[in-house]
């Protein structure tokens, strides 16, 4: 096999890296904002108060900033798939293209229809339709996000697809199975929520400083009442469909989930690291412990893992040497199994090709056995070694816990909040204004963390168990990469800085800025 240079595919994953990250800073704020905003307006309709058509309008002045950016930074990222990994795209273009072009042709117009109504169509059109329009861009937004975590989803857990040899392109046999597959629901349900969860920590976080300045305190009180509400909503199913998809994780990607313990050697009953210092120089072959101290709770990854205290989970060593039960009761096949049988699926495909090409069907016939047989270890033909098939440990066992343990401090955090909004005067307690200002942060580094351990978890693939990142990657120049990666640096970063910018400016004027509706 050609020699791929490992400078092209690092700054190439770097490059798509920096893009989603930076996406990934303006979607969940508008699938937040975009709801709390729909919820604020259903209460001005329903009630007649214009208060709450004030306090929406505030809101959605702050959704209209980030939604703008969002589509700017969705735009380079899925441009990036042409540019930087043409191999992949022409592998699984046929599936990975259709729900993004669905995204791109019902979500995407839906949202731009309706979110102008939704700013400029106060006073022009009727109190019903216009709040129809906010909730039908809350839900463009929402479709919109569907049809990007269905294509996540599949390159997660490929279905639905069969491979033609003849056009060397994986080719959707049933839409379905790609569209509404567990992982894509899921996953979809989990983000969604992590949406909510940041636009209520966002919509608290501002109100504070409100309350802080001793500003605004009636609209500070009501849109944080109205965000704790939905945040802990969010939480509270954020951990259910968390649990789902770890067992998820635990049956069709067990390395990820051994890679997010720093777990080596697996068995029944395992328990769970809560917390630990991983051992950066773990190898695989020895006999070297991989955390150091820690806490841990008794049999809680085995429960995580199969959702029964005693289950059998596998470790790294174990995935690596076969020979563990399976789901089925068969028995895994070892990691140099994998890649002889791949190897095998790759020469059978050129093999295929040559005999065709020569007018040779009988030869033909027989190198397309060999490589149905071994088609589902294709991608592992173009890995050398088993230990290739290993994750960033560090980043994955460190990433999972951040994300865990935010997920259990916002589950607190709204509900006390909630709680003094409901009983007390929450301006009385200022360290926990202070608190919620600064647990803005937290709710975006919740989300890339979460994000981390999808997209690091299951290195080195970019499809799962069918093609790696080593041979998505397009045939360019790494300095051409390179060089692109610090000018969308400097873009992203202009447009990051001009974005919170906007946002402090429309704060510090306040909900006085908008104009009332009488006018």
């Amino acid at each position: 096999m050609e020699s791929i240079d490992p400078a092209l595919i690092d700054w190439s994953r770097a490059q798509f890296a920096l893009t989603a990250i930076y996406h990934w800073l303006f979607v969940p704020l508008t699938l937040g904002l975009s709801f709390i905003v729909a919820v604020m307006e259903s209460r001005y309709v329903r009630t007649g108060d214009e208060f709450w058509a004030r306090t929406a309008r505030f809101w959605m002045r702050l959704f209209g900033i980030n939604f703008a950016l969002g589509v700017a930074t969705g735009l380079i990222l899925e441009f990036e798939f042409g540019t930087n990994w043409s191999n992949y795209s022409w592998l699984v273009g046929d599936i990975f293209g259709a729900p993004l072009a669905i995204e791109g042709i019902l979500a995407f117009f839906m949202e731009s229809t309706f979110v102008a109504v939704m700013f400029f169509g106060w006073n022009k059109v009727g109190k019903k339709f216009h709040l129809a329009s906010t909730w039908l861009t809350c839900l463009g937004a929402a479709i919109s996000a569907w049809w990007i975590l269905v294509a996540n989803a599949w390159m997660q857990v490929p279905v639905g697809v069969a491979f033609n040899p003849d056009t060397v392109r994986h080719e959707m046999m049933d839409f379905f199975a790609v569209a509404f597959s567990p992982v894509a629901v899921f996953k979809f349900i989990h983000s969604i929520l992590s949406g909510w969860i940041l636009g209520a920590a966002f919509v608290i976080g501002v109100s504070a400083w409100y309350l802080l300045k001793k500003r605004e305190t009636v609209f500070a009180l009501k849109s944080i009442r109205t965000a704790a509400v939905v945040g802990l909503i969010a939480t509270v199913l954020s951990a259910w469909s968390g649990d789902i998809s770890g067992r998820q994780i635990s049956e069709r990607q067990p390395m990820k989930l051994a890679a997010m313990e720093a777990l080596y050697e697996g068995g029944e009953g395992m328990d769970l690291s809560i917390v630990g210092i991983v051992n950066p120089g773990k190898t695989w072959w020895d006999d070297a412990p991989s955390l150091y101290g820690g806490l841990y709770l008794p049999k809680g990854l085995s429960l995580m893992a199969t959702h029964t205290p005693d289950g059998y989970v596998p470790g790294i060593k174990d995935i690596l040497e076969g020979g563990y039960p399976l789901p089925d009761g068969s028995p895994a096949l070892s990691a140099r199994e994998k890649i002889d049988r791949g190897r095998r699926a790759v020469q059978a495909l050129a093999d295929y090709r040559q005999s065709r090409a020569a007018g040779d069907e009988t030869a033909a016939v027989e190198h397309r056995r060999i490589l149905d047989e071994n088609m589902a270890y294709f991608g592992y033909g173009y890995l050398d070694a088993p230990e290739d098939l290993i994750p960033n440990v560090p980043l994955n066992y460190y990433a999972f816990r951040v994300m865990v343990g935010l997920g259990m401090y916002f589950i607190l955090f709204f509900a006390l909040i909630l709680f003094l909004t409901c009983r007390k005067d929450l301006s009385r307690y200022r360290w926990l204004l202070y608190v919620a200002l600064f647990t803005i942060p937290l709710g975006y580094l919740a989300g890339q963390t979460g994000w981390i351990v999808a997209e690091c978890g299951r290195q080195p693939w970019a499809i799962q168990d069918v093609l790696p990142v080593s041979a998505a990657v397009s045939d360019v120049g790494a300095g051409a990469v390179m060089t692109t990666f610090f000018l969308f640096l400097a873009l992203f970063s202009v447009m990051l800085a001009v974005g919170i910018s906007l946002m402090v400016k429309s704060v510090k004027k306040g909900p006085a800025m908008v104009e009332s509706l009488k006018k």
